[in-house]
C-alpha cells in the first residue's frame, strides 16, 4: 500500500499515547508527587524569585516547529513546579486564603481531566451532572443552608457574581434581561467597608457602576453597622432608588469579621431586599457544632457563596452559589437556542434533568464537583468539623503564643485569622509619624518574611494601621509550625529596624 493510502486508511495523532506509554509515565508522576507531598517539611514555602528568573527556567524561545516525546517533557514539567513554585499547600502557608490541597482532590482532577466531562448539560455529563447535583446539596446540609439548587464555579468571586446576577434579575421591577439596567428606577446595593473587591467588579461587569454601591460604616469590631445600613436604604427608597441587594460578609478577607447576619436578614425582609452572604471563606465554618449564631443566621439569606477550595481543602479551582429558589438562577441566566438540543427527560417518569448551563454564566463547564464530591465521602462531615475547629483553635494557639513579646503588638483573633504587627522597643514617635513608620516598617518586614520562604503571611489594614496577617486554612499546620513564627517576625524585624535607624535616627 502507499504511503497516501496508509495516510489515508489509518490516521496518526501526534498527541495521542498508547496505554502502555500513559502507564509508564503517569506512574513516574505520581511517584514522584507522592514523594513531593511528602517533602513538605524540608522545603521552603517559595524561593522568592523574581520573575526574569522564573523565565529563564521556563524558557524564552520561539514555539518549536516540532514535538518532543511525552514522557521526559512531564518529567521536565514536574520538575520546574516542584523546584520553583510557591507552595500553598506547606505547612507554613498561612497567606491568602487558599487551602493546603487534599490529596484525593490531586487524584480527583486527573480522573475528571481523562474523563473529560462538558457539566453544560445532562445529555453531555450525565454521572458528573448528577454528582455535581449531589455535591451542592450536601454543601448546602453540612453549613445548614436549606438550598433548593446551586452551582459549583471558579471560585469566590464568580459565585458571588452569579448571586448578584440573579439577585438584580429577582428584584428590578421591570424586564431587566430585555431593557438593561438603565431602564428603572438607580439600583442600589448596600455592604460593608470590609467586603471584599467582588462587588466593585460585579457593579462595574453587570452595568450598575460602583457608584451604586452603598458602603456602610463598620462598628469597632470591624462588622456592619446595621442602624446605618438601614438609614440608608430608607434616605435612598425616598429620593425614588430602588435597593434590591444587601451583602453581609461571613468571614471577612481581612480579619474574619462575620456581620451580624440575623439583623441584616431581618432588614432585608421588612424591604423587600435581596439578601445574600458572602461565605466564601468562613461560610463553612457554620458547619461547627459550637459556631457563633451570628454565623449559623447565613440559612436566613436568599443566597451564599462559599469556596470549597478554601475550607473544604479542594484543589483549585472550585466555588459555589447556593440559593433558596432555583428558578432565580434559570429566571436569570437561561436561554434555550435551537440549536441546543437538551430537552426533557426520557426516562419512565420524564423527569426534566438538571441542565447547569441554564443556572449560571458558562455553558461550556468542567467537572470540578469531582474533587468535592469525593473529598465529602473521605472524610464526611465529622472529617471537616474537626479540620475546621482545628484550624480555629490552632489560630488561638498562635495568638496566644504572641502574648509573651512586648513586641508583637496583637489586634485580632476571629475565626482562623490572627492580626498583629511589631512595634519595635523604645520607639520614641508619636501620633500619626509613629504610625507612617510603623506601616513602613511592617510592610518591608513582609516582604522579606514572604521572599525568604520560612514562613508566608500576607497583610490587614486596620484603621489606617498595617498589620501582619496569618490565615490558617491547612490541615497540614502543627503547633511546632506556630511556635517558630514569633522569633522568625522578631528577628526580621529587627533586622529592618536596624537599617531604618541606620538611615534615619529613631
Amino acid at each position: 500500500m502507499a504511503e497516501s493510502e496508509r495516510d489515508a486508511t489509518r490516521r496518526f495523532s501526534p498527541l495521542d499515547m498508547d496505554p502502555e506509554e500513559f502507564r509508564s509515565i503517569g506512574h513516574q508522576l505520581v511517584d514522584r508527587l507522592a514523594d513531593f507531598f511528602g517533602s513538605w517539611p524540608e522545603r521552603g514555602v517559595t524561593r522568592g524569585e523574581f520573575p526574569a528568573q522564573i523565565r529563564s527556567v521556563v524558557g524564552t524561545g520561539p514555539l518549536p516547529e516540532e514535538g518532543s516525546p511525552a514522557g521526559p517533557l512531564v518529567e521536565e514539567a514536574a520538575r520546574i513546579l516542584i523546584d520553583h513554585s510557591l507552595f500553598n499547600g506547606h505547612p507554613r502557608f498561612w497567606g491568602y486564603i487558599t487551602s493546603s490541597p487534599a490529596p484525593i482532590g490531586a487524584l480527583a482532577d486527573l480522573l475528571a481531566a481523562a474523563t473529560n466531562a462538558n457539566v453544560g448539560s445532562f445529555s453531555l455529563a450525565p454521572v458528573a451532572t448528577e454528582i455535581e447535583t449531589q455535591t451542592v446539596r450536601w454543601i448546602g446540609e453540612l453549613i445548614g443552608f436549606p438550598t433548593d439548587g446551586g452551582l459549583l464555579v471558579s471560585g469566590g468571586n464568580m459565585a458571588n457574581f452569579v448571586a448578584f446576577v440573579a439577585a438584580r434579575r429577582a428584584k428590578a421591577d421591570w424586564d431587566l434581561r430585555a431593557k438593561g439596567p438603565g431602564a428603572g428606577g438607580p439600583l442600589r446595593v448596600y455592604t460593608s467597608r470590609e467586603t471584599h473587591t467582588w462587588i466593585s467588579k460585579a457593579a462595574d461587569l453587570f452595568g450598575l457602576g460602583t457608584d451604586a454601591i452603598r458602603w456602610i460604616d463598620t462598628k469597632a469590631d470591624l462588622t456592619m453597622d446595621t442602624d446605618a445600613l438601614e438609614a440608608r436604604i430608607c434616605e435612598d427608597r425616598g429620593r425614588g432608588d430602588q435597593p434590591f441587594l444587601v451583602v453581609g460578609t461571613a468571614g471577612s478577607v481581612s480579619t474574619g469579621a462575620i456581620d451580624p447576619l440575623a439583623t441584616i436578614a431581618k432588614i432585608c425582609r421588612e424591604h423587600a431586599i435581596w439578601f445574600h452572604v458572602d461565605g466564601a471563606y468562613g461560610g463553612f465554618a457554620a458547619a461547627l457544632p459550637d459556631a457563633p449564631e451570628e454565623l449559623k443566621a447565613l440559612r436566613e439569606a436568599d443566597s451564599i457563596a462559599v469556596d470549597p477550595h478554601k475550607w473544604l481543602y479542594a484543589p483549585l479551582e472550585a466555588g459555589c452559589t447556593l440559593v433558596k429558589d432555583r428558578n432565580v438562577l434559570v429566571d436569570a441566566f437561561s436561554y434555550r437556542p435551537p440549536y441546543y438540543h437538551f430537552g426533557g427527560g426520557e426516562g419512565p417518569d420524564s423527569e426534566e434533568p438538571t441542565n447547569f448551563y441554564e443556572l449560571g454564566p458558562q455553558n461550556s463547564r468542567g467537572f470540578r464537583a469531582l474533587k468535592v464530591w469525593l473529598g465529602l465521602r473521605q472524610v464526611g462531615r465529622a472529617g471537616y468539623v474537626q479540620m475546621i475547629g482545628d484550624d480555629i483553635r490552632l489560630a488561638r494557639v498562635l495568638y496566644d503564643l504572641l502574648a509573651a513579646y512586648p513586641e508583637l503588638e496583637r489586634f485580632t483573633c476571629t475565626l482562623s485569622i490572627v492580626t498583629f504587627r511589631f512595634v519595635p522597643e523604645g520607639l520614641a514617635l508619636q501620633g500619626q509619624e509613629r504610625e507612617t513608620y510603623l506601616n513602613t516598617l511592617n510592610t518591608e518586614l513582609l516582604d522579606r518574611l514572604q521572599k525568604g520562604g520560612e514562613a508566608y503571611l500576607s497583610n490587614a489594614v486596620i484603621r489606617d494601621q498595617y498589620v501582619l496577617r496569618a490565615c490558617i486554612v491547612n490541615f497540614r499546620t502543627q503547633v511546632a509550625d506556630l511556635e517558630a513564627l514569633p522569633e522568625l517576625v522578631m528577628r526580621i524585624g529587627g533586622s529592618v529596624r536596624a537599617e531604618m535607624r541606620a538611615a534615619a535616627d529613631f
